[in-house]
């Protein structure tokens, strides 16, 4: 059987810095934070974590109201990124409903101030009265795929893949199997993520989130420093179309990138602590799955989110692996982690810079942690030659993955 070459030609962002992949880019660029004070995490008794990456406001009404009556927050974070890597892409409406387009999209939980808003009010006297007839709908495990393949009229595979933080990095390697295999030309896919102060919650009781920086929260995350104590939550979306190569040659699409590797393995040693071994291995199935070498890879970004124990596990497997010259950076410290949508959208940072031939640092890392070992943490950007890059994606519950990437 061939298979079928991979490649990316639209890109699509809602994140902390607003809307748009160009927003995105520009904050990455300009070494910006886009973490702020989150009022609403005063509201949790005993939760000692206050900062937080959160979308501005966005103009929703550019999505018909019939489709905006089933879409909750990261359903409207995911419909205008999906939009905007369509136009990117060139793909028309005829494209979208052909049957031979899918999407692969999800999230870590489902949208947390609805769930509240209802057993809220379900709880007292077990009424549904206040119950709309969309409640349901933005209930389910994949209304965001749901509610964003209603709106765009898409026909073809839909996947909704759950696996916390790496999911969006899952959804894209099940999206380029999907076209690897020839069951779709194209496949929209990534993850979107709507914050709720119980995901903030859900890192600070097992002492992993950022609690040191809350009057100054420009200062955190801190990946890979000496000083960084935790996690920062934020949200949005980000979507990649993936089609295969001759597909989009066909068409005369610009390709910004092909993806050749992808790998997603589980680490059942423990569900919260990170194992380096694990991590090690997945990106050494995705190298022998992509036919390279360990040296192949020019610039690899790391997950690294800010925490102690994760931090030293993915600098060790990386300083096993790769050595000590492979330059190593994380976005976290721009924009905080986006659970889902993470994988995604730092995979679209990261093709947004090479497009200039520029590698971005790691915000907020000003002293490195010698925990981390000696890998390339470099602190400046600057500019070289780019062709193969590996991104990863580690999730609570031990599900490791990692996506390479060409530039072409």
């Amino acid at each position: 059987m061939q298979l079928n070459r991979v490649v990316i030609t639209g890109m699509g962002a809602v994140s902390p810095f607003g809307e748009g992949v160009n927003s995105l880019h520009d904050g990455i660029a300009e070494m910006r934070s886009a973490i702020t004070h989150m009022e609403h995490a005063h509201e949790v008794q005993e939760m000692r974590s206050h900062v937080a990456g959160l979308v501005p406001e966005l103009n929703v009404k550019t999505i018909p109201r019939k489709d905006r009556r089933t879409m909750t927050e990261m359903g409207v974070f995911a419909f205008l990124s999906a939009k905007e890597a369509l136009a990117m892409a060139g793909v028309t409406e005829n494209d979208v409903t052909s049957g031979r387009l899918g999407m692969a999209l999800s999230c870590t939980t489902n949208c947390g101030g609805l769930i509240e808003d209802f057993f809220t009010h379900y709880l007292p006297e077990k009424t549904l009265d206040h119950c709309k007839s969309t409640t349901f709908f933005k209930f389910m495990g994949h209304a965001a795929v749901s509610s964003v393949a209603q709106a765009l009229g898409v026909t073809g595979r839909i996947l909704a893949p759950a696996a916390a933080c790496a999911t969006s990095s899952q959804s894209i390697g099940l999206g380029y199997e999907t076209i690897l295999l020839g069951q779709q030309d194209m496949m929209i896919c990534g993850g979107t993520e709507e914050l709720h102060p119980l995901s903030i919650a859900s890192f600070d009781f097992i002492n992993a989130a950022s609690t040191s920086y809350n009057d100054t929260p420009q200062e955190t995350p801190r990946p890979f420093d000496t000083n960084r104590d935790g996690v920062v939550c934020a949200e949005g979306a980000g979507l990649l179309l993936l089609e295969s190569y001759d597909h989009a040659v066909k068409r005369g699409a610009h390709i910004l990138a092909e993806i050749v590797g992808f790998s997603t393995l589980s680490s059942p040693k423990n569900p919260a602590n990170p194992d380096s071994d694990a991590i090690k291995l997945c990106m050494q199935e995705a190298l022998r799955q992509a036919g390279l070498a360990a040296e192949d890879i020019d610039y690899l970004n790391a997950h690294a989110t800010g925490t102690s124990a994760g931090d030293i596990a993915e600098a060790k497997a990386i300083e096993e692996l790769f050595g000590t010259t492979i330059p190593v950076s994380s976005f976290k410290g721009h924009m905080g982690h986006t659970l889902a949508a993470s994988g995604a959208l730092e995979t679209i940072a990261t093709i947004s810079g090479l497009q200039d031939e520029t590698l971005y640092p790691t915000r907020n890392l000003e002293q490195v942690d010698p925990e981390c070992g000696s890998i390339n943490l470099f602190t400046e950007a600057y500019k070289t030659p780019v062709t193969y890059f590996l991104k990863n994606s580690f999730a609570l519950g031990g599900i490791n993955a990692s996506l390479i990437l060409r530039r072409l």
